[in-house]
């Protein structure tokens, strides 16, 4: 899927390698930033240790609870064969009276495409993303899956998963969805792109991986605060932690995923089809005057609960207010360190900058340098 920051680079250039020889020498695996869920599910699926993942969002929760929380592989064919036919039934329904022009061609029709939508579509994420994020007849495939989806486990996890899934990889935006294309001269053919994708092809081959993926051992995901769980670890544990590096809140980024996986979009507004900001998650590592304090609580609670940490950040200024600089300075109040540097690609968010918020929207990515830091215990190392 498409996810800013995503570690699935650096699982391949070095962090994998470390994660798993330092996640087999531990009894529990607990990840306080999970995002996308990919080093949630690359541990578990390779190593025999439960895995604990947690996020602000409840899109997170599901990405990463879908393979760790089960140790058996789930017949997607089975799951899909079921699933199409309840949501084909549905889909017939809601697009009963749609325009056939805004099928055929909804970019030309785009203005009264959204008025539809928004006025007369027959299911929330029509009336909040159609002919923006989604064209027409792709939101209304994703309300008609969202509602079919089964009340029972594993199923329900592994169906809203891939769905969230595809829904990113059809949104018409760029690497996240903090604001739609737009049907201007040169983003057109972008936003044309990406309503011509099939969102139940997309769903299906989500499925059919999400499906035959499984944790060696169960874990569980869940909604929280880094702060307050690093509060109820065990001793021994290795946390993984991968905080934001943005001031502007990751839930301005992700709330087409977060409506999906809640099934109601409430009051939407502006460009960005943003809800209301006291129905967003809020992070104290996205406000400038308040990560770096944010960071220290986190480390100094986490080397008194006597755990393992592995960190990773860019190493540079972000416009958050960390740096690489500062979080050497952090660890190393309350840790042993090490540390090793791997090249890796990450968004500046559309900023002129990584130390910029300005217009930090449009997602694009660039070569850059990530930290990875090894913080020992003093459990481990006065033993050592």
């Amino acid at each position: 899927m498409k996810y800013m920051g995503s570690k699935r680079s650096m699982l391949k250039n070095g962090l994998g390698e470390i994660l798993l020889r330092e996640s087999a020498a531990h009894p529990r695996f607990v990840d306080l930033f999970t995002g996308s869920g990919a080093v949630a599910s690359f541990i578990a699926t390779r190593v025999s240790v439960p895995v604990f993942a947690y996020d602000l969002q409840d899109y997170s929760r599901v990405l990463a609870g879908a393979i760790i929380s089960r140790d058996t592989e789930a017949d997607y064919r089975i799951i899909w064969k079921r699933w199409r036919a309840r949501a084909k039934r549905v889909h017939a329904a809601l697009v009963s009276d749609l325009p056939p022009e805004f099928v055929i061609d909804p970019v030309l029709h785009i203005d009264r495409a959204r008025v539809w939508c928004e006025l007369r579509g027959k299911g929330p994420i029509t009336r909040a993303y159609g002919a923006h994020y989604f064209s027409p007849i792709q939101a209304a495939w994703i309300d008609s899956l969202r509602l079919t989806v089964s009340k029972d486990e594993p199923e329900c996890m592994i169906t809203l998963a891939a769905l969230i899934d595809a829904a990113s990889e059809c949104a018409a935006s760029p690497g996240h969805t903090a604001q739609p294309f737009q049907p201007t001269k040169t983003a057109v053919k972008h936003l044309e792109a990406a309503w011509g994708r099939d969102v139940l092809t997309k769903v299906r081959t989500s499925l059919k991986r999400i499906a035959s993926e499984r944790a060696l051992r169960i874990g569980r995901a869940e909604v929280g605060d880094a702060n307050k769980v690093a509060l109820e670890l065990q001793e021994g544990d290795l946390v993984f932690v991968d905080p934001p590096y943005s001031a502007l809140h990751y839930s301005r980024f992700y709330h087409v995923l977060e409506s999906v996986v809640r099934g109601i979009e409430g009051d939407v507004s502006g460009v960005g089809r943003y809800p209301k900001s006291d129905a967003r998650p809020r992070s104290a590592y996205s406000v400038k005057t308040e990560a770096h304090g944010a960071l220290d609580s986190l480390l100094r609670d986490l080397a008194s609960r006597k755990v393992d940490v592995i960190l990773t950040f860019p190493n540079h200024n972000c416009s958050n207010g960390l740096s690489g600089e500062a979080i050497r300075a952090i660890s190393e109040r309350y840790f042993e360190t090490s540390e090793v540097s791997v090249k890796s690609r990450m968004s500046t968010l559309g900023g002129a900058g990584f130390d910029s918020v300005k217009d930090e929207i449009r997602g694009a990515r660039r070569n850059a340098e990530e930290l990875i830091i090894l913080m020992k215990s003093s459990r481990f190392v006065s033993g050592a």
